[in-house]
């Protein structure tokens, strides 16, 4: 009897150990791994040119891969949520995005995590669905997030993700290539992080110079901001080489640092400073650079519970950083209240001299 009971008790012991050592196994041998530049494809190339000395204007939207609305929390920041309500709110927060997106009137369109068939929301091709939707642009696709199976949070896994940046041009584009970023978590952790990259665009302008659009994503919950530093080295390095050239320079998108000429003490809330997230290094990029911000709309809130107003810590942490031969005509945040998205999207209008 005694030894029926081992060996029950070992077999108890030996099955969950067994199937975690095969699905860490599988996980490996799927792991996205990205060379450090992969150039992308397009589709709905534009041929219209830019033309110096005329304004244009860019909008960067952080859309949550539409599920993170006004009623949702997030694990990764202390809620406990990783999907989005259903299906038809999933729908419904995209719809939103793209409303607001055929109204603003941006000759380009950097978006953020945006979802291809993800488990989180509820396999709908996203990226394929703004396509559809803003027919008059050319349309660049870079995976971010590349994961078969991330079986947290336990309760409610997030599951297959397939996410990442969306650029959108009604401009015409020498090449777009997605440049790899350093800084990776140990594994197995990093088995279930972003690999993260940025879309760098290439738009011939009208004088012979080119506008080098970069559509980016930085991490956000790394202990410290040790992988948060490795990749703004990076940036900054590729800056320096590409203001070199005297191109023309503008690096918009979501850079989960609380930026420059911004404070989130501006915006009622009664919660506290969130640890994650960092204010954004003062000595980064080449001399004469300049942040496109709007300091008076947050374009972030806190996701450890749903939204509600006055409550929930608000920042600045989407807009823009260009060369010092871009003129910044406006910039400006647009407050949706968060209904649709956990972000805010900003728009800048811009003139290259």
């Amino acid at each position: 009897m005694f030894k029926k009971t081992i060996k029950w008790l070992l077999w108890i012991v030996l099955i969950p150990v067994t199937l975690l050592a095969a699905f860490l196994i599988y996980a490996t041998l799927a792991d996205y791994k990205p060379p450090a530049q992969v150039k992308l494809s397009n589709e709905n190339q534009q041929s219209n040119i830019i033309k110096h000395g005329e304004p244009f204007k860019i909008t960067t939207f952080n859309i949550g891969y539409a599920g993170l609305d006004r009623g949702q929390d997030f694990f990764m920041d202390g809620g406990t949520g990783s999907r989005a309500a259903s299906k038809e709110q999933t729908e419904a927060n995209l719809e939103s995005a793209i409303g607001f997106l055929s109204e603003s009137n941006s000759e380009l369109i950097l978006l953020q995590e945006v979802d291809r068939k993800s488990s989180r929301s509820y396999k709908i091709d996203e990226a394929q669905r703004m396509g559809n939707s803003l027919q008059d642009y050319d349309q660049t696709f870079a995976y971010n997030y590349k994961v078969p199976w991330v079986p947290v949070p336990l309760t409610q896994p997030m599951g297959a993700v397939n996410s990442g940046l969306l650029t959108l041009s009604a401009f015409a584009a020498s090449s777009h290539t997605r440049f790899d970023l350093p800084g990776k978590e140990s594994w197995p952790v990093q088995l279930f992080e972003l690999d993260r990259g940025f879309i760098e665009s290439r738009l011939p302008v009208d004088n012979g110079k080119e506008l080098v659009l970069v559509n980016l994503h930085l991490s956000a919950f790394d202990k410290g901001g040790r992988i948060r530093k490795q990749q703004l080295d990076f940036l900054g390095g590729y800056l320096e080489q590409e203001d070199n050239k005297g191109n023309y320079i503008i690096v918009g998108g979501d850079w989960n640092h609380s930026l420059p000429t911004t404070d989130p003490e501006a915006f009622p809330a009664q919660q506290e400073w969130p640890e994650w997230l960092q204010p954004f290094p003062e000595t980064f990029g080449p001399d004469g650079y300049q942040w496109a911000v709007d300091p008076s709309v947050p374009t972030v809130r806190t996701l450890d519970a749903a939204y509600e107003e006055g409550v929930n810590f608000l920042a600045v942490i989407d807009g823009f950083f260009v060369s010092s031969n871009v003129e910044i005509v406006q910039v400006a945040g647009t407050s949706l209240a968060f209904g649709h998205s956990d972000h805010n999207p900003v728009t800048g209008t811009f003139v290259l001299q």
